[in-house]
Protein backbone atom coordinates (compact mmCIF):
# COMPACT_ATOMS: atom_id res chain seq x y z
CA UNK A 1 0.00 0.00 0.00
CA UNK A 2 1.80 3.25 -1.24
CA UNK A 3 0.56 6.44 1.07
CA UNK A 4 -1.93 8.15 -1.17
CA UNK A 5 -3.76 4.63 -1.06
CA UNK A 6 -3.48 4.92 2.42
CA UNK A 7 -4.93 8.14 2.01
CA UNK A 8 -7.64 7.49 -0.41
CA UNK A 9 -8.37 4.47 1.97
CA UNK A 10 -8.29 7.05 5.09
CA UNK A 11 -10.88 9.68 3.11
CA UNK A 12 -13.36 6.13 2.06
CA UNK A 13 -13.96 5.55 5.90
CA UNK A 14 -14.01 9.49 6.81
CA UNK A 15 -16.15 11.04 4.22
CA UNK A 16 -16.84 14.06 6.26
CA UNK A 17 -13.00 15.19 6.43
CA UNK A 18 -10.95 16.84 3.87
CA UNK A 19 -8.03 15.27 2.16
CA UNK A 20 -5.42 18.08 2.81
CA UNK A 21 -6.45 17.17 6.54
CA UNK A 22 -5.91 13.11 6.08
CA UNK A 23 -3.13 13.76 3.87
CA UNK A 24 -1.19 16.40 6.81
CA UNK A 25 -2.39 13.60 9.28
CA UNK A 26 -0.38 10.35 7.45
CA UNK A 27 2.79 13.03 6.04
CA UNK A 28 2.93 14.14 9.90
CA UNK A 29 3.08 10.71 11.62
CA UNK A 30 5.61 8.90 9.19
CA UNK A 31 8.08 11.90 9.51
CA UNK A 32 7.69 11.46 13.48
CA UNK A 33 7.95 8.10 13.09
CA UNK A 34 11.07 8.79 10.67
CA UNK A 35 12.48 11.63 12.90
CA UNK A 36 12.34 9.24 15.76
CA UNK A 37 14.39 6.30 14.55
CA UNK A 38 16.87 8.72 12.97
CA UNK A 39 17.31 10.39 16.15
CA UNK A 40 18.07 6.58 17.58
CA UNK A 41 14.54 6.89 19.40
CA UNK A 42 12.47 3.61 19.60
CA UNK A 43 9.29 4.14 18.22
CA UNK A 44 6.64 1.62 19.05
CA UNK A 45 3.25 0.94 17.56
CA UNK A 46 1.29 -1.18 19.67
CA UNK A 47 -0.55 -3.72 17.55
CA UNK A 48 1.50 -3.33 14.92
CA UNK A 49 4.92 -2.99 15.93
CA UNK A 50 8.20 -1.40 16.70
CA UNK A 51 10.92 0.13 14.73
CA UNK A 52 14.39 0.59 15.88
CA UNK A 53 17.88 1.01 14.39
CA UNK A 54 20.79 -1.50 15.12
CA UNK A 55 24.38 -0.91 14.48
CA UNK A 56 26.66 -2.88 12.17
CA UNK A 57 30.03 -2.04 13.11
CA UNK A 58 32.92 -1.53 10.51
CA UNK A 59 33.96 -4.46 9.08
CA UNK A 60 36.58 -5.29 5.82
CA UNK A 61 34.62 -6.57 2.87
CA UNK A 62 35.54 -7.92 -0.42
CA UNK A 63 34.94 -6.32 -4.23
CA UNK A 64 33.18 -9.02 -5.82
CA UNK A 65 34.52 -7.97 -8.83
CA UNK A 66 37.97 -8.22 -8.53
CA UNK A 67 38.31 -9.83 -4.72
CA UNK A 68 40.15 -7.02 -3.15
CA UNK A 69 39.55 -6.45 0.60
CA UNK A 70 37.40 -3.22 1.03
CA UNK A 71 36.91 -1.42 4.39
CA UNK A 72 33.15 -0.97 5.10
CA UNK A 73 32.44 1.85 7.68
CA UNK A 74 30.21 1.12 10.80
CA UNK A 75 26.29 2.37 10.06
CA UNK A 76 22.84 2.07 11.56
CA UNK A 77 20.34 0.32 9.57
CA UNK A 78 16.57 0.71 10.53
CA UNK A 79 14.62 -2.28 11.47
CA UNK A 80 11.15 -3.54 12.29
CA UNK A 81 10.02 -6.43 14.54
CA UNK A 82 6.16 -7.05 13.86
CA UNK A 83 3.30 -7.44 17.02
CA UNK A 84 2.47 -10.75 18.51
CA UNK A 85 -0.88 -9.37 17.72
CA UNK A 86 -0.38 -8.33 13.90
CA UNK A 87 1.99 -11.91 13.65
CA UNK A 88 -0.65 -13.88 14.92
CA UNK A 89 -3.31 -12.10 12.74
CA UNK A 90 -1.31 -12.73 9.75
CA UNK A 91 -0.51 -16.43 10.27
CA UNK A 92 -4.30 -17.00 10.83
CA UNK A 93 -4.88 -15.70 7.75
CA UNK A 94 -1.93 -17.87 5.80
CA UNK A 95 -3.55 -20.89 7.18
CA UNK A 96 -7.24 -20.30 6.10
CA UNK A 97 -5.80 -19.78 2.90
CA UNK A 98 -3.64 -23.31 3.24
CA UNK A 99 -6.79 -24.91 4.08
CA UNK A 100 -9.07 -23.39 1.36
CA UNK A 101 -6.44 -24.54 -1.05
CA UNK A 102 -5.64 -28.06 0.42
CA UNK A 103 -9.72 -28.40 0.40
CA UNK A 104 -9.70 -27.28 -2.97
CA UNK A 105 -7.42 -30.02 -4.01
CA UNK A 106 -9.09 -32.36 -2.19
CA UNK A 107 -12.57 -31.69 -4.14
CA UNK A 108 -10.97 -31.66 -7.74
CA UNK A 109 -9.22 -35.16 -7.18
Amino acid sequence: MTKSELVDLLLEQNPHLYRRDIENVVGTMLKEISDGIVSGARVELRGFGVFFTKERKARVGRNPKTGEAVQVEAKAVPRFKTSPLLLKRLNAIKARKTNLNTAKNSVSA
